[in-house]
């Protein structure tokens, strides 16, 4: 069993103090996020459930853009000339609009840097004996520089694909 220091693991407990309890959870959450832990627990539940929704949802961008882009680029190498543009420009569109919302709403969150722990054995290491809730939301500290440029550079060659597709069907 491996001990963990103090800058590993911030826990938001959930403590009610006075009326703005909700507002002080989620500012000690905010300063866990920028102070970088390598894993957070929160207690609350239902800033734990918004926090692991909002990371779903640029989960869900960040994946959605490098399936479309790898769908724009592959498909005319699968279908006929003819009636792959049908599914690649489409595929390409719904690429670049992820990555663009991706980048616009997520990429300078400081919680886009942390994702959701599930692992038992992972969550086995870390002090939850001291919680006073059954199911808190972990978060561990993630490097997300690869897939951000993963889906960067798929998101821009399929910008690049589009733009000289369309060039293509419609120049006289």
């Amino acid at each position: 069993r491996v001990t963990l220091s103090s800058t590993d693991c911030y826990i938001v407990h959930e403590i009610y103090n006075g009326e703005n309890a909700q507002d002080q959870f989620e500012y000690e959450l905010e300063q866990a996020l920028e102070a970088q832990y390598k894993y957070i627990v929160i207690e609350p539940t239902r800033i734990g459930d918004e926090t692991a929704r909002w990371i779903t949802v640029g989960n869900c961008l960040h994946k959605t853009a490098v399936l479309a882009g790898t769908t724009c680029l592959f498909t005319p190498l699968a279908l006929p000339v003819d009636y792959s543009h049908y599914i690649s420009l489409p595929a390409g569109v719904l690429s670049v609009a992820c990555c663009t919302l991706y980048g616009i709403s997520w990429q300078f969150d400081p919680c886009c840097k942390y994702q959701v722990e599930y692992d038992a054995y992972k969550l086995s290491r870390l002090p939850l004996h001291t919680l006073t809730t059954s199911t808190p939301v972990v978060l561990v500290r993630k490097d997300d520089l690869h897939r951000k440029r993963l889906h960067n550079t798929i998101a821009l060659a399929a910008l690049v694909y589009c733009v000289k597709k369309i060039y293509e069907l419609y120049a006289v």
